[in-house]
């Protein structure tokens, strides 16, 4: 099996066990629709995390997320060649794993009348809309994550761990900064299922929210960047010049958030 399909069938895991556990939560007369919540939602992705791993890390090295790709390109352990092709795959899996979400709980769309609960089955959207604030809440979870991605590959683990640890970052990540936007934290984990949510016939799905999307995707793009720029910078001491340029554009995303929300 090739890097692609690696890639393809990891990220496809991942939003199908992923999403599959927020459809189950929200979604009416599902077995899991009471008594469960955003602990449930938090430990079920980390797991779907931890069992994508498993599944494609030997064959693409699992990152299953664009912004761990660009991350890894810039820090120099993955090739820049093979960018493109990992993201491609790592969107058309997301984009069947949404698919598999919608086939496994057909029934319970046409009984659920929330059209935002819909939506939430397959992207994310913000608590209190907000531009720069959900725009600076995905940079810095995604920044924790790839950064923590790196810290977890320069330590020995016993073999076999390491999936286990990423799953526990991810819950990490969920539980302290998932409340404001969901933490897509992944722009193949947002914009594949926002497209199959637009495309597939789920009854009474109201709008994709077209307009919130691009945050899900340069959002995570941007945290990728800084979490491998700030890993270089402290711990490979070759900061190039676009690691600056990140650490300015991050720099400027939290001056606009604090500008914006004072002037409300």
């Amino acid at each position: 099996m090739t890097a692609f399909w690696g890639e393809l069938i990891g990220t496809m895991i991942l939003v199908f066990l992923g999403d599959g556990v927020v459809a189950g939560v929200v979604l009416k007369q599902t077995g899991t629709e009471k008594n469960a919540g955003g602990l449930l939602i938090n430990i079920a992705w980390g797991l779907a995390v931890v069992m994508a791993i498993y599944a494609s890390a030997s064959i693409s090295g699992a990152h299953l997320n664009p912004a761990v790709t660009l991350g890894l390109a810039v820090e120099g352990s993955f090739p820049w060649e093979k960018v493109p092709g990992y993201i491609i795959a790592q969107i058309l899996g997301a984009m069947l794993g949404a698919a598999l979400v919608w086939m496994h709980y057909l029934p319970h769309w046409r009984k659920t009348e929330d059209a935002a609960a819909k939506l939430g089955s397959f992207c994310t959207s913000p608590a209190i809309p907000s531009t720069w604030s959900n725009l600076l809440s995905e940079i810095l979870g995604t920044f924790v994550l790839v950064a923590g991605v790196l810290f977890i590959g320069a330590n020995k683990f016993a073999e076999g761990l390491n999936p286990i640890v990423v799953g526990a970052l991810v819950i990490s990540i969920g539980m302290s900064l998932g409340g404001t936007t969901g933490y897509a934290i992944n722009p193949a984990r947002d914009l594949g299922p926002r497209l199959m949510h637009a495309i597939l016939p789920i009854h009474g799905k109201g709008g994709s929210n077209w307009g919130y999307a691009w945050i899900p995707v340069l959002g995570p793009v941007l945290g990728g960047l800084f979490g491998a720029a700030f890993y270089c910078a402290a711990f490979k001491q070759n900061c190039n010049p676009w690691m600056w340029g990140t650490f300015v554009a991050v720099a400027a995303v939290m001056l606009m958030a604090v500008i914006n929300e004072r002037k409300k």
